[in-house]
Parts: C-alpha cells; structure tokens; sequence
C-alpha cells in the first residue's frame, strides 16, 4: 500500500478509460447512472485540483442500440455508422453529467494517423494541455466514423494508454466490469512488476457482444505506459469510490509498476509507441548489447538482416535473431542503402530500448 500512495498519491494528471460495459446496461444502451455516477468522482478529483482526462467507449454501443443491432456489426461501413449515431448520444450524457457540476467538457475524436504526425501530435497534446488548464475534462474517443484499419487504434485500452504517454500523465486507470487482472486460481494479482509471458497467459479476450479487446488489450497497453514510466491500474468501475481509492493508494484492482523510475523523453515516447515500422533491422548480439548496456548507436556491421522497405527518417524495428523486437528508432539509411553503409544506422538520440 506504501508504493501504491508514492506513486499515486501525488498524480495530478490523470487519465481515466471507461469500458463500454461500464456504461452500457444488458440492452447495450447507454446507462445514465453510470455515467452519472462516472462525473461525479471525476468531478471531485478536479475539485482537488487534479487534471482528469477520460478516454471513453460506448459510442458504438449506443448507436447499435438505436439501430436495434443486438450482435456488433462485422462491416466497417456499419461500425462507422454506429458511431456517428452514438457518439452525439454518448456526449450528450457527459455534458449534462458535468454541467450539472459546474465543469465543461470538450470531444476530442482521434485517429491513429493524428497522432503518428510528429505536427498533429504535438498539436493534439497542446490543445489537451491548454483544456486541463482552464479546468475542461477532455472526453477523447477513437474518431470511427472515419478510421480504417490503417489508421485504427485498435481499442480504447490502446487509445488510453497512448493518450497518457503524449501528455505526460502521473497514472493510467482502466475501469470495466471486471476488478482486475485474475491469476489461474480466479484471484486479484495485486501488482505486477513486469509483463512477462507469464503474465500474458493470464490475459484473455472479451465475451462481449459490444466491446473489443479484453485483458489482452490491458496488458499490451500496460506494456506501453510502464515503459514511458507511467503506473496503471485496473480496477472494476462499478464501486462509487474506485478513482478515490486507488488515488489514495488502497489496494484496490491490479497496479502495474513503471519499468523505470524516470519517463521517456517526449520525442522517444513518439518514436517507440506512437509509429507502425517501416521495416526491421535484425542485429546481432554484440550488437544488442551495445545497444542495451552500452547506450551506443547501431552500425551497419552489427545488422545481419533487414526485413521490408524503409527510407531514410522512418521508424524501424530492431530486433535480436530470435526474432524479438527489443528497440524502435529513426533509420539515417533507407533499406536499399543498408548494404553499402559502413557507419551508423540508428543513433542513439533517435533509439528507445523497449
């Protein structure tokens, strides 16, 4: 409980995802109380003079309801009908929720491409910044009505933890129906120092008609924010008080600790979690080591294989010879070039170890 109150106690930028069975009732409508009930401890936090962003789903959820869709819809072009219907809805909710406590809101719909744009990106985090300091809780969803698979988050849990990377915040909550990560016997993990493959066997997907991702989404975004040095939690929505818990350090849902004490630097966070690679560098293990425990660039004689076509200033995957990613950073060669490079690859600068 000690560590939990040092590293939470003192969050005052927070960022909250809510999970479309949080806010949903068992017809797959949006649930008034539990948005309601969502504002009201958001709406205390800021009082404490907290910054709270909430990353919401429901959205499709709500616009299935309306269609009278009891199955989530397989085609795109009816997802992205969904959303442009249950997105006004779902607003619409949070608005009266938080006026009624005196705090605006602003929609934010974001797609991955937003924010792969080192320009966009930066845009994006100054008009967050700018928001949580005039007092205005940002509601930020995937923008649906128009993602492709190209440009796709993938999932809210995805969405909230590359939303607590670009704005620097002090924790991650996930709130759902479940209260945390559950070991093979069914118990809470209380914490957890590191995803490994043990942890990633806990991990399944969701059964729900209106959601995506499950536990498998949690854990791959607690890979993201505790490697930007960031704490997560995951904790069940459904008790009044979760955010005033957890915030207090009580040992509440699962914690996932920081890899590291000290957060990446802006510009590493965007090269490591904010870019799908080009292509991938396949190095050896002298090479590895260097770029592990030495903190050296990469040169073109520790490469022993390049896997598709990159250009010169894209993002690229390192990778051992098992095959397993370990670094991201900027190539200074294109993949046609590589082969007559003699000098640096990857500098160091442009490098984030994962």
């Amino acid at each position: 409980m000690k560590l939990r109150q040092e590293l939470l106690g003192r969050a005052r930028r927070i960022v909250v995802k809510l999970g479309t069975g949080l806010l949903t009732d068992d017809q797959n409508r949006l649930s008034k109380a539990s948005i309601e009930q969502a504002a009201v401890q958001v709406a205390a936090l800021c009082q404490q003079t907290r910054q709270l962003i909430v990353v919401s789903s429901g959205a499709i959820a709500a616009g299935m309801a309306a269609l009278g869709l009891k199955q989530r819809p397989k085609h795109l072009h009816e997802l992205q009908a969904c959303a442009a219907i249950g997105q006004s809805k779902l607003m619409a909710l949070y608005d009266e929720s938080f006026s009624q406590r005196g705090i605006a809101v602003a929609q934010i719909l974001l797609t991955h491409d937003d924010l792969k744009n080192r320009d966009r990106h930066l845009n994006a985090r100054n008009t967050l910044t700018t928001l949580l300091e005039r007092g205005v809780v940002p509601i930020i969803n995937e923008n649906d009505t128009v993602a492709v698979d190209e440009i796709k988050f993938g999932d809210n849990d995805r969405l909230g933890a590359l939303t607590a990377t670009m704005i620097d915040a002090d924790s991650l909550v996930i709130l759902s129906h479940i209260e945390g990560l559950l070991d093979h016997d069914g118990h809470v993990v209380p914490a957890v120092t590191e995803v490994n493959r043990e942890i990633e066997a806990l991990a399944g997907d969701t059964d729900r008609s209106t959601s995506v991702g499950g536990m498998r989404s949690k854990i791959d975004a607690a890979k993201i924010v505790t490697r930007a040095g960031i704490p997560m939690i995951i904790a069940s929505g459904e008790s009044a008080t979760v955010l005033a818990d957890v915030l207090a350090g009580e040992e509440v849902g699962t914690i996932f600790l920081p890899k590291t004490p000290d957060k990446l630097a802006s510009r590493k966070r965007w090269i490591a979690f904010f870019q799908k690679p080009a292509g991938a560098l396949v190095v050896d293990d002298g090479a590895k080591t260097a770029l592990c425990d030495g903190a050296k660039s990469l040169l073109a004689k520790g490469v022993v294989a390049t896997v598709g076509k990159f250009d010169r200033g894209d993002v690229v995957a390192i990778r051992d010879q098992n095959e397993v990613e370990f670094a991201r950073g900027l190539a200074k060669v294109s993949s046609t070039e590589l082969a007559a490079a003699t000098g640096v690859v990857v500098h160091r600068d442009d490098l984030v170890i994962l």
